[in-house]
């Protein structure tokens, strides 16, 4: 968890960029069941989230994109930044799936996020928590479980769970507040590109305003 420990941030980005911030954490399975065709889907898919933010000029200004890795560890791959400073990694696999203290750890950064807004005067939307994984976590979550009911019910984020091919959807139902999504087959493009569109919408709305999003056609039914 020593990634997680110390997150930096700086006045300057915000002096650069005044504008709004619309935050997104991404919680990534990289876990060894992920080999093959689905962690190279995941890394098409961050690809193309890239390109699809930067099509639209305000949400490259508002939108932030966090990510945190889980397999065999827990890894802060990318600190929050707006998309023109996002750059796509190329995810790798191993080990199991710590995905309780991925939560615990991606939630204290979103804390930590909203400090540095609230210290440098920056109005923000509810942050999104968008958690993908392929199986079942092999750590405690419970913990984790309880923290996300308490952020929900509290407005503090919004969280959803996708689950991939094996995932165990009834361990992400007790995770999630809102019932997990299943990804049909492995369209990690259609999601990001859902994802890329849902967050520009926000990001284009007013502050109290509720934005009505597209549904999710990537997901089963």
């Amino acid at each position: 968890m020593s990634d997680l420990d110390q997150v930096p941030f700086g006045a300057s980005e915000f002096a650069d960029n005044p504008e709004p911030r619309c935050p997104c954490l991404l919680l990534l399975d990289t876990s060894a069941s992920m080999k093959g065709a689905p962690i190279d889907e995941l890394n098409r898919g961050l690809a193309a989230f890239k390109e699809e933010l930067a099509s639209d000029a305000l949400a490259m200004k508002r939108v932030e994109l966090g990510i945190v890795t889980f397999g065999g560890s827990v890894r802060m791959l990318s600190d929050f930044q707006t998309p023109d400073q996002f750059h796509p990694p190329t995810l790798g696999y191993e080990g199991d799936t710590p995905m309780g203290a991925a939560i615990s750890g991606g939630l204290e950064m979103i804390r930590q996020r909203k400090d540095a807004y609230k210290a440098n005067g920056i109005p923000y939307y509810r942050p999104w928590v968008f958690l993908i994984t392929d199986g079942v976590p092999t750590d405690a979550w419970n913990d984790a479980a309880s923290k996300i009911k308490t952020g929900e019910a509290a407005k503090s984020f919004s969280f959803f769970a996708v689950g991939v091919e094996n995932a165990d959807m009834d361990v992400l139902a007790q995770i999630s507040v809102r019932a997990p999504l299943k990804l049909s087959g492995l369209r990690f493009r259609d999601l990001f590109a859902w994802l890329s569109s849902s967050l520009s919408s926000i990001s284009r709305s007013r502050m109290d305003q509720t934005v009505q999003l597209q549904p999710p056609g990537w997901a089963e039914i």
